[in-house]
Protein backbone atom coordinates (compact mmCIF):
# COMPACT_ATOMS: atom_id res chain seq x y z
CA UNK A 1 0.00 0.00 0.00
CA UNK A 2 1.61 3.30 -1.28
CA UNK A 3 -0.11 5.80 1.14
CA UNK A 4 -0.17 3.73 4.32
CA UNK A 5 1.21 5.55 7.00
CA UNK A 6 2.46 2.03 8.56
CA UNK A 7 4.19 0.56 5.48
CA UNK A 8 5.55 3.83 5.26
CA UNK A 9 7.08 3.60 8.52
CA UNK A 10 7.98 -0.58 8.05
CA UNK A 11 10.22 0.71 5.06
CA UNK A 12 12.16 3.40 6.92
CA UNK A 13 10.46 6.18 5.08
CA UNK A 14 9.16 7.81 7.84
CA UNK A 15 11.16 7.40 11.69
CA UNK A 16 9.70 6.15 14.33
CA UNK A 17 10.69 5.09 17.80
CA UNK A 18 11.43 1.55 17.61
CA UNK A 19 11.07 -0.46 20.69
CA UNK A 20 11.03 -4.10 18.90
CA UNK A 21 12.10 -5.33 15.86
CA UNK A 22 12.13 -9.09 13.94
CA UNK A 23 11.81 -10.73 11.12
CA UNK A 24 7.79 -10.26 11.08
CA UNK A 25 7.09 -7.67 13.07
CA UNK A 26 7.86 -4.06 14.23
CA UNK A 27 7.08 -1.99 17.12
CA UNK A 28 7.06 1.23 17.99
CA UNK A 29 5.90 4.32 20.17
CA UNK A 30 2.31 5.53 19.52
CA UNK A 31 2.82 9.26 18.69
CA UNK A 32 -0.48 9.94 20.67
CA UNK A 33 -0.15 7.72 23.37
CA UNK A 34 -2.56 7.25 26.05
CA UNK A 35 0.04 7.03 28.72
CA UNK A 36 3.73 7.47 28.19
CA UNK A 37 4.99 4.08 26.74
CA UNK A 38 2.15 3.11 24.57
CA UNK A 39 3.47 1.03 21.86
CA UNK A 40 1.73 -0.44 18.69
CA UNK A 41 2.89 -3.82 17.34
CA UNK A 42 2.33 -4.28 13.70
CA UNK A 43 3.44 -6.93 10.99
CA UNK A 44 6.13 -5.98 8.31
CA UNK A 45 3.38 -6.97 5.89
CA UNK A 46 0.31 -4.93 5.05
CA UNK A 47 -2.96 -6.30 6.46
CA UNK A 48 -5.68 -4.01 6.64
CA UNK A 49 -7.11 -6.02 10.22
CA UNK A 50 -7.37 -9.02 12.13
CA UNK A 51 -9.55 -10.87 9.63
CA UNK A 52 -7.00 -10.13 6.37
CA UNK A 53 -4.16 -11.22 9.01
CA UNK A 54 -3.04 -15.16 8.69
CA UNK A 55 -2.81 -16.80 11.84
CA UNK A 56 0.87 -17.05 12.12
CA UNK A 57 1.49 -13.36 11.38
CA UNK A 58 -0.56 -13.11 14.41
CA UNK A 59 0.92 -15.68 16.65
CA UNK A 60 4.02 -13.59 16.07
CA UNK A 61 2.56 -10.36 16.71
CA UNK A 62 1.13 -11.77 19.60
CA UNK A 63 4.65 -12.79 20.84
CA UNK A 64 5.78 -9.44 19.99
CA UNK A 65 2.90 -8.20 22.09
CA UNK A 66 4.04 -10.47 25.27
CA UNK A 67 8.06 -9.50 25.22
CA UNK A 68 6.90 -5.61 25.12
CA UNK A 69 3.90 -5.82 27.57
CA UNK A 70 6.90 -7.00 30.34
CA UNK A 71 9.52 -4.68 29.29
CA UNK A 72 6.79 -2.15 29.61
CA UNK A 73 5.71 -3.18 32.71
CA UNK A 74 9.04 -3.68 34.19
CA UNK A 75 11.06 -0.58 32.26
CA UNK A 76 8.27 1.91 33.16
CA UNK A 77 7.24 0.53 36.98
CA UNK A 78 3.54 0.21 35.06
CA UNK A 79 0.79 -1.29 37.23
CA UNK A 80 -0.82 -3.27 34.61
CA UNK A 81 -0.71 -3.49 30.38
CA UNK A 82 -3.79 -3.45 28.23
CA UNK A 83 -3.92 -5.08 24.92
CA UNK A 84 -6.41 -3.69 22.38
CA UNK A 85 -6.70 -4.26 18.40
CA UNK A 86 -9.27 -2.17 17.08
CA UNK A 87 -11.02 -3.70 13.88
CA UNK A 88 -13.13 -1.41 11.31
CA UNK A 89 -13.92 2.06 11.70
CA UNK A 90 -17.00 1.30 14.26
CA UNK A 91 -14.60 -0.45 16.36
CA UNK A 92 -11.93 2.89 16.11
CA UNK A 93 -9.52 1.65 13.93
CA UNK A 94 -8.01 4.86 11.83
CA UNK A 95 -4.90 3.46 10.23
CA UNK A 96 -6.17 0.69 8.03
CA UNK A 97 -3.10 -1.75 8.67
CA UNK A 98 -3.44 -4.38 11.16
CA UNK A 99 -2.02 -3.10 14.22
CA UNK A 100 -2.26 -4.31 18.23
CA UNK A 101 -2.23 -1.73 20.96
CA UNK A 102 0.34 -2.48 24.15
CA UNK A 103 -1.06 0.13 26.84
CA UNK A 104 0.82 0.99 30.02
CA UNK A 105 -1.70 1.18 32.65
CA UNK A 106 -1.07 2.97 35.89
CA UNK A 107 -2.89 2.95 38.79
CA UNK A 108 -5.77 5.64 39.27
CA UNK A 109 -4.97 7.19 35.34
CA UNK A 110 -8.51 8.29 34.98
CA UNK A 111 -8.84 5.26 31.86
CA UNK A 112 -11.26 3.28 33.65
CA UNK A 113 -12.20 -0.45 32.17
CA UNK A 114 -15.43 -0.49 29.92
CA UNK A 115 -18.43 -0.54 31.55
CA UNK A 116 -21.43 -2.41 30.10
CA UNK A 117 -24.16 -0.17 28.48
CA UNK A 118 -26.77 -3.07 29.09
CA UNK A 119 -27.32 -6.32 30.23
CA UNK A 120 -28.94 -9.19 28.35
CA UNK A 121 -32.49 -9.50 27.53
CA UNK A 122 -33.98 -12.95 28.79
CA UNK A 123 -33.29 -15.61 26.40
CA UNK A 124 -30.79 -13.29 24.62
CA UNK A 125 -27.33 -14.61 25.32
CA UNK A 126 -28.78 -18.15 23.97
CA UNK A 127 -29.46 -16.70 20.45
CA UNK A 128 -26.40 -14.67 20.25
CA UNK A 129 -24.24 -17.92 21.60
CA UNK A 130 -26.01 -19.47 18.61
CA UNK A 131 -25.48 -16.93 15.85
CA UNK A 132 -21.73 -17.09 16.77
CA UNK A 133 -21.59 -20.30 16.47
CA UNK A 134 -23.03 -20.87 12.68
CA UNK A 135 -20.58 -18.04 11.82
CA UNK A 136 -18.31 -20.19 12.43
Amino acid sequence: MNDCIFCKIVKGEIPCNKVYEDKNVLAFLDISPVNIGHSLVVPKKHYVNIYETPEDILIEMMKAVKKISHAIKNGLQADGINVNMNNDPAAGQVVFHSHIHVIPRIANDGFGPWHSKRPYKEGEKELVVQKIIQAL
